[in-house]
């Protein structure tokens, strides 16, 4: 499966989950940030894609380098979203950084797993 058919579908997957929730208790698990919060996800998910794509593209030897640096900035994009909500609101700061990490952790692990899956196919080319 394509990096960006399974970012739709891991994406639409997290939006039904949500809008669930949503209907069905209103705010009380689900921040009302929650479709900015995908949103964000989906733009450093795809940024951090890249990056370790154009390394594993250009420089194989050298891939956990760029990988490394992709999950840097990734961390850095949280800590600062998570800083500038803070900063700026004072209600439901608990409920939205659990909501925060919960999708930073789905995101994660699908980035985690389509890497893991590109390699594993390069992997078997080299055989």
């Amino acid at each position: 499966m394509g990096f960006i058919r399974g970012l739709v579908l891991i994406t639409g997957l997290v939006v039904l989950v949500a809008s669930g929730f949503i209907a069905f208790t209103g705010n009380e698990f689900i921040h009302p940030l929650i479709w900015w919060m995908v949103g964000f996800f989906v733009f450093v998910t795809g940024f951090a894609h890249y990056v370790a794509h154009m390394g594993l593209k250009h420089d194989q030897e050298h891939l956990h380098a760029y990988y490394y640096a992709s999950m840097g900035v990734r961390m850095v994009f949280v800590i600062i979203a998570i800083f500038i909500y803070r900063y700026f609101n004072e209600e439901r700061v608990i409920q939205f950084v659990f909501n925060f990490f919960v999708l930073y952790f789905i995101y994660t692990g699908f980035e985690i797993y389509s890497l893991l899956s590109n390699l594993r196919q390069n992997s078997k080319k080299q055989i």
